[in-house]
């Protein structure tokens, strides 16, 4: 099949791109003496995830049990799920998880503690777990260093657990506030007797900003593999760098200056990330995609001196890769105007 014969809306990846994506963040740690463990959240494919181990991560994140499965039927071994698994189904999911590959979760509460205790108490092999700490990103985690060493305190002792560090999700730019929690957790942890001898940093906006972080022992990147609209935005790649558009035919040109595309919500994500638009349509960047309803993606071309005519083929780069990635059952991975593979999203829809 000819790229020209795919039909639209499609997700394209070029492989090329994502390739010298990964081996730029790699070569960059590796001079740090930075552990990478990249979030398969972004590409959801076991080929992406074992390509990444292959250049040297020592292993990968997944945020969702789900995930991790697929992952693990997949043959990937190290796996790290930084979510708090509450209930019984999900524990006993785990608990078999866990005797198939390398695995560390986290825990922000007692409550979880708990949970993975009474689950694992009998085990063969006990659970890694980390703390996770709120650095200023207002999701998961605990407040403050303290609580983070009184809840380390807790994992230590409860059966069938076995503390190994502390986890982060770091708030983008607050890369000073995030070490000075971070280091005083572990100057903490270890004036009480315990040894994180894992420190997990994540987030691709501050990923060349990793090594000022200098308490974390590991990084988490997920988006940098594709990038996107927001990571350029952020400065931490261009548009060149981008390997992931969606593939769209302009359908209709209801006015001079507006063009309707077949890419709408279902295509594309509605984050915007306070950014104008919905996504930067490649061949003509000063349009403007400025809604989008389920299948139709509306663009003003007031800027644009040429524009896109009906049954035009458009590429867009989305505001966010991550969301893209998840609405499609596959892929087509491309190296230049070549398919490589058509890709089925391996992981898709593993919300659970």
């Amino acid at each position: 099949m000819k790229l020209s014969e795919i039909d639209t809306p499609a997700v394209l990846i070029d492989v090329d791109r994502a390739e010298e994506n990964m081996r730029r963040f790699q070569t960059y740690a590796d001079g740090h003496n930075i552990a990478v463990r990249p979030h398969i959240k972004t590409h959801k494919l076991p080929r992406f995830a074992k390509r990444q181990v292959e250049l040297g991560a020592v292993g990968i994140t997944c945020q969702k049990l789900g995930e991790a499965e697929v992952m693990a039927d997949a043959g990937l071994t190290n796996i790290f799920l930084p979510y708090n698994i509450i209930g019984k189904t999900k524990l006993d999911r785990l608990l078999a998880l866990n005797e198939r590959v390398e695995l560390a979760v986290t825990a922000d509460s007692e409550f979880t503690v708990r949970g993975l205790s009474e689950a694992f108490k009998n085990a063969a092999a006990p659970l890694t777990v980390l703390v996770e700490c709120d650095t200023g990103m207002g999701r998961c985690g605990v407040q403050t260093p303290d609580e983070a060493v009184a809840l380390a305190k807790s994992i230590a002792a409860s059966p069938g657990l076995l503390f190994a560090g502390f986890m982060t999700y770091p708030k983008s730019g607050a890369v000073a506030e995030n070490e000075a929690f971070l280091s005083a957790a572990k100057e903490n942890a270890i004036a009480a007797g315990l040894h994180p001898r894992v420190i997990s940093n994540g987030g691709s906006p501050d990923m060349w900003r990793a090594h000022e972080v200098p308490s974390a022992t590991e990084h988490r990147p997920g988006t940098y593999i594709y990038m996107d609209r927001f990571q350029v935005a952020k400065g931490v790649g261009t548009f060149d760098d981008c390997a992931l558009t969606v593939l769209a035919t302009v359908v209709s040109r209801p006015k001079d200056n507006r063009a309707i595309m077949d890419a709408g919500s279902k295509a594309l994500s509605s984050d915007t990330f306070g950014m104008d638009g919905f996504g930067h349509i490649v061949d003509y960047p000063d349009a403007v995609i400025t809604s989008l309803s389920e299948e139709h993606g509306a663009i003003d071309l007031s800027a644009c001196e040429i524009k896109p005519q009906i049954g035009d083929r458009i590429r867009v780069i989305p505001n966010h890769a991550c969301v893209v990635t998840n609405l499609f059952d596959e892929v087509v991975l491309i190296s230049g105007d070549e398919i490589v593979e058509i890709a089925p999203v391996a992981a898709r829809g593993r919300v659970d």
